[in-house]
């Protein structure tokens, strides 16, 4: 009888404990501490160093002896392997001098949980705690998610009324409301790649981009792209590397509206964005960043059905050099196109770095492929255009 009041009391102390450690969990669930409290409290319960980790292996909050020094991580490889064994088995699992607890609520990690035990003393009441906390963990990662969600769908909501035109006064409080400052002037920028969107991959993509690159954003969905409305100076070429950067592939395609300083004028800043995509997409070279404001005579000239007459013009007046530098590895057209920005010999044989008589004999080779007269007025003003156009839709601009 007395083995058996022992064993029931020992039960009874271990239902207590666990009921314990299920109430200190959940308090510090519903404590607004987040994450940081739940490992927190893991620690305390257990006396083992623990921290939490993104899907990725990043950590993200730890708690321990030294709270400043984080528990060593493991490979990457056997990090995967660790984490498939954890989904099939539903509850914390070892690697060596580390458990680790999958946070998977509805069936997508959101987490890991992982506590160092060098000398393998963690009892069957601290497993518990770990399991418990992953469940608590797995409720305010479901928050914190579903707040992200929330408030991706609020800036695309938002996004969509800007670009397609909405009240003022509603936009700037709702911009304010998701802390972005909508005064000041603005510009749309519209990225399209050409691989497979997936589950939000490219916004997701774009949006670490921005922030990398520092810009003051807000950013939506339309039409198969990402749209971002952007706050301040030009975004640039570098932008593009980010986002290549961040896709891992150079196949997207970037067009940035010009500067629009009123609510309403947003639409406007689209629609450039917009023209600056087709022509980079319709160019020679189709992936890379077009800014309307770099279009010069190109943003005049419309596109779609009367894209084959804007070649035909260009082939009319240029044909004939660009298929000679074609054949021969040439450079009159670049020539051409200096000659006729500069105006002059010394400023083009300087922007060319090339010597005066190497300029004059080019010349003279484009007045005798092309037939034409440099000093016809006419022959100049189509010859201008057409390199402008030429340049554009080569991506040399």
């Amino acid at each position: 009888m007395t083995a058996l009041n022992i064993r029931l009391g020992t039960a009874v102390a271990e239902l207590q404990r666990r009921v314990a450690i299920h109430e200190a969990l959940n308090r510090a669930s519903c404590s607004g501490g987040g994450e940081e409290d739940i490992v927190r409290v893991l620690h305390k319960l257990t006396g083992f160093p623990v921290r939490s980790e993104d899907r990725f292996g990043n950590p993200r909050a730890w708690a321990g002896p030294d709270s400043s020094v984080q528990p060593a991580g493991v490979a990457p490889a056997r990090r995967a392997d660790v984490l498939r064994r954890a989904e099939r088995e539903r509850g914390p699992v070892r690697d060596r001098d580390l458990l680790f607890r999958v946070v998977r609520p509805h069936g997508e990690v959101l987490g890991v949980l992982v506590l160092a035990d060098p000398d393998h003393r963690v009892s069957e009441t601290e497993m518990f705690a770990l399991d418990q906390a992953g469940t608590a963990l797995a409720v305010e990662l479901s928050h914190q998610r579903n707040l992200a969600d929330a408030e991706l769908r609020l800036r695309c909501d938002l996004v969509e009324d800007l670009v397609t035109g909405t009240d003022e006064r509603s936009a700037l409080a709702r911009c304010e409301a998701v802390g972005h400052n909508l005064h000041g002037p603005h510009r749309v920028v519209i990225v399209k790649w050409s691989g497979p969107w997936g589950d939000g991959k490219v916004t997701d993509a774009v949006g670490r981009a921005a922030t990398a690159g520092r810009l003051d954003f807000l950013l939506g969905r339309r039409s198969g792209a990402a749209v971002l409305v952007v706050r301040g100076p030009a975004v640039d070429d570098a932008f593009y590397e980010q986002v290549s950067k961040e896709l891992g592939s150079p196949d997207c395609a970037i067009g940035v509206g010009g500067p629009c300083d009123a609510t309403g004028d947003v639409p406007h800043s689209y629609q450039e964005a917009l023209r600056a995509l087709e022509i980079r997409q319709n160019s020679v070279r189709p992936y890379g960043l077009t800014a309307f404001d770099r279009l010069g005579i190109y943003r005049v000239l419309r596109t779609g059905d009367h894209d084959a007459h804007t070649e035909q013009f260009v082939r009319e007046w240029l044909g004939s050099l660009i298929d000679y530098d074609r054949a021969h590895h040439g450079e009159l057209v670049a020539t051409l196109t200096a000659y006729l920005e500069n105006d002059n010999y010394d400023s083009t044989a300087a922007t060319l770095t090339i010597h005066r008589s190497t300029l004059r004999y080019r010349l003279r080779r484009i007045r005798e492929i092309s037939g034409l007269d440099l000093t016809d007025v006419d022959a100049r003003l189509n010859l201008h255009v057409a390199t402008r156009i030429w340049n554009v839709t080569t991506g040399t601009h």
